[in-house]
């Protein structure tokens, strides 16, 4: 009698180490499912008033605490901040220079994002070619590259990563704390001279602070439940002492019911937000560890984290193309008004319709998550520090701005491909 051959997630339980937090991986994709499921419930698409960037916020003010829950940001910073001192960890084992490290990290987000930015770059001039309004591609590109944001702030947070984590290494949670406190002296001056530009810092500031509570949970300094449940009473007593007491709104998304943003530029509540979010989610760390046993449960995470740059980049991209099908063919019956009794009765089968659109997408653009193996030698640390530079500052402003101006197509899309082209984290195949 023939042994049952293994299935395909028995394999990959197998060949899964046993040293792997596999909760990591959970927490991550998690996150950004969260995220691509937020976004497509909070931007609403109205048949009279075309995409609405932030409608159910700021149409059913309600909402607002809800976002507490699905501002699910900070939970990928902290298990980014756990993947990265693992990573540098490791390179600095093997005697890998920062400038090689760096490069890989760029690599692994960079590639997928090139399509992206080039498609995007196609559709602003075919469409203002074409006649399209500006501000109707404006708002467009800006809707779908809004995931762009984040990476901008993630590539920030890993050029610092390293001399962040000598820091957390010699002090501790006071590095940590310094940064936060750095970061309320920002926003401090940022609210009070009514100039959100000078909050910009905190795009690092706060991030890179909180990014470093995954130093702390890769390096057991938040073991234990009580440990767990402090730092969930710390980060709930901050963001109720800042939002009750102090001017910040409860949003955790930006709305435009509020003077004031969480989250453009990022605030010091997001810190304080994270650490809530941590501590719950990592108090069930142990239980969660027992359901990834399972090799189903384990095998649909890997799938979801193999693509999961692809799935984040392209599902606003995917809502947007649908959006302006809809509207073109003015399909009044698919648009109900948002916010009513059947807007909210059809958003499981709005969800599932650009489920499906972006799982097309993910099939045909997934494979720019699975680049070849890079054999050059190591770069001057230069090179990719100024390649990061070039990529965040061009997302910055596509995710401000979108690919249109008041003069026309713009060429921002083409800095972040332009600076890891030329600068040699992306090498271009040669025939």
């Amino acid at each position: 009698m023939t042994t049952p051959r293994p299935s395909r997630a028995e394999q990959v339980d197998a060949a899964t180490p046993a040293s792997r937090n596999r909760v990591v991986d959970l927490l991550r994709a998690a996150a950004i499912t969260v995220v691509v499921l937020g976004h497509w419930t909070i931007i609403a698409v109205d048949a009279d008033g075309g995409i609405l960037p932030h409608g159910v916020l700021d149409i059913a003010t309600w909402t607002h605490p809800l976002t507490w829950v699905f501002q699910v940001m900070p939970i990928f910073f902290l298990v980014g901040g756990y993947s990265n001192a693992l990573s540098w960890r490791s390179a600095r084992r093997k005697g890998v220079g920062y400038g090689q490290w760096l490069r890989t990290r760029l690599r692994r987000l960079g590639i997928p994002l090139i399509p992206l930015l080039l498609a995007w770059q196609v559709i602003g001039i075919v469409a203002v070619a074409a006649d399209a309004p500006y501000a109707v591609v404006q708002l467009a590109s800006q809707m779908a590259l809004i995931p762009t944001w984040f990476l901008a702030a993630y590539v920030m947070v890993i050029l610092v990563a390293p001399p962040c984590l000598l820091l957390w290494e010699r002090w501790g949670w006071w590095s940590i704390v310094g940064g936060i406190a750095l970061a309320g002296a920002v926003d401090a001056i940022s609210i009070a001279a009514d100039q959100p530009l000078l909050g910009f810092p905190n795009y690092l500031l706060v991030w890179a602070a909180f990014h470093q509570f995954g130093y702390a949970w890769l390096d057991g300094r938040l073991d234990g439940l009580r440990r767990r449940l402090l730092l969930a009473a710390i980060g709930l007593a901050g963001l109720l002492l800042l939002v009750l007491a102090g001017p910040y709104p409860v949003s955790m998304i930006t709305s435009a019911a509020d003077d004031l943003s969480n989250s453009s530029p990022t605030r010091v509540t997001m810190a304080f937000l994270g650490m809530l979010q941590a501590g719950l989610v990592l108090s069930l760390e142990k239980p969660l560890e027992a359901l990834l046993r399972r090799p189903r449960l384990w095998f649909v995470t890997v799938l979801v984290n193999r693509r999961i740059m692809t799935w984040f980049l392209w599902h606003l991209t995917a809502m947007v193309a649908l959006a302006q099908l809809l509207l073109a063919l003015d399909a009044r019956v698919l648009l109900p008004e948002p916010a009513s009794g059947a807007w909210w009765a059809t958003r499981p089968l709005w969800a599932a319709a650009l489920l499906v659109l972006t799982g097309l997408v993910v099939l045909v653009m997934g494979r720019f998550e699975d680049p070849r193996e890079d054999p050059r030698p190591a770069p001057a640390p230069w090179r990719p520090v100024l390649a990061a530079v070039t990529v965040t500052a061009g997302l910055g402003v596509v995710a401000s701005v979108g690919v249109v101006g008041e003069g026309g197509v713009t060429a921002w899309p083409l800095l972040p491909v332009a600076g890891m082209v030329l600068l040699g984290v992306v090498r271009l195949r040669r025939s």
